[in-house]
């Protein structure tokens, strides 16, 4: 507490070694003020360090200039009462894995994916779940998952009929339905990286297809940001990435990418590769978001992509990645459901969801 100055007069002269004492008093408070300080610096940038292993790996923030996170930390996301884990739980109240999979899945914030081609279907659901999230005050993420050929007719094979008037419909239909309500859109997963069954006029259809959704979405959903989906750290090289995400258009639509979609990778290892694939963009101003829905466990040895055994569920989102350039942890995947070994891709396993949170 700081006190009015009194008479010279009114006070006696305090002994020198009564002032000496109070000094080095004092020097030693700031001392520990500045002990504390430094452990706290030190406590942070370990955490960083941690989560970024190996220590071996150059950092990538110190060589490219990258944006602070774009979400407050702060940030809260919707969870959808009517998400697959949600939903079997409901149906199945006396199930003995009811309980833990309402607490530890159903209740947690997921993207909620649209697959469907009807497009009066897909425009009314985005309406209603953005609508309700903003009521809220919740912030959702949307998956667009429509790209004709999606998937190089594997597991998740489908969407819209063609990659002109067709695609072009449906993301008009699911753009109207966002309208001006805040959202977080990752756009079609392995549209940039799965393009190993396309010809090179049909590449250049997708490049097109993609740069008309991110432009469409800035333009009549103002609010909400997109995410180009990047792959994941196993599958396509950073540069060959950035490539496609240029052809694509994220250099003029693109507010990110999204990486580990679907996957198990490690947290760290993910988020070196984003910020890798931004350091050859070039484009500070972007943002990373990782999929961490079911990457707890790492992946396998051999890197199994399709509902392997033994893994586990992830971080639980957050805008508060601590990371510069990293814009949000996300369950995007929606834990349970089968990659298409365990069941039919997309139907949700109750099994594999409870042996996740194990």
């Amino acid at each position: 507490m700081f006190t009015g100055p009194r008479d010279r007069a009114d006070r006696a002269r305090p002994p020198v070694r009564s002032r000496r004492t109070a000094w080095l008093s004092r020097g030693m408070a700031a001392q520990v003020l500045v002990m504390v300080l430094v452990a706290e610096v030190v406590m942070a940038a370990t955490t960083v360090r941690t989560l970024l292993e190996p220590s071996d790996t150059p950092a990538l923030t110190r060589s490219l200039p990258v944006a602070k996170p774009f979400y407050p930390a702060t940030t809260r996301f919707y969870t959808d009462p009517h998400n697959p884990a949600a939903s079997w739980v409901r149906a199945h109240p006396r199930d003995r894995r009811a309980a833990t999979i309402r607490k530890r899945i159903a209740a947690q914030p997921q993207a909620a994916w649209f697959t469907e081609t009807n497009e009066s279907l897909v425009e009314e659901r985005a309406r209603g779940l953005v609508g309700t999230a903003a009521a809220r005050r919740r912030l959702p993420v949307l998956v667009a998952y429509a790209i004709p050929q999606r998937d190089c007719a594997q597991y998740s094979s489908g969407g819209s009929g063609d990659a002109g008037v067709a695609y072009r419909r449906w993301i008009d239909a699911f753009t109207r339905g966002i309208g001006d309500r805040p959202a977080l859109v990752v756009l079609e997963p392995d549209g940039l990286a799965h393009l190993g069954c396309l010809r090179k006029r049909q590449r250049a259809e997708r490049f097109a297809a993609l740069a008309y959704a991110a432009r469409t979405l800035q333009e009549r959903a103002p609010r909400a940001r997109v995410y180009y989906d990047a792959g994941n750290s196993g599958w396509q090289p950073a540069r060959t990435m950035a490539g496609r995400l240029r052809h694509a258009g994220i250099d003029r639509y693109g507010d990110g990418i999204a990486v580990n979609v679907s996957n198990f990778n490690a947290t760290g290892d993910e988020v070196r590769y984003g910020l890798s694939v931004l350091r050859e963009l070039r484009r500070p101003r972007l943002g990373v978001v990782v999929d961490t829905s079911r990457n707890g466990a790492g992946p396998t040895a051999k890197h199994q992509f399709c509902d392997p055994p033994g893994r586990k569920l992830g971080r639980a989102p957050t805008a508060a990645t601590g990371i510069p350039g990293v814009d949000a942890f996300l369950w995007i995947k929606q834990p349970g459901q089968a990659d298409g070994c365990a069941a039919g891709a997309g139907v949700f396993v109750p099994g594999y969801a409870y042996r996740l949170t194990g």
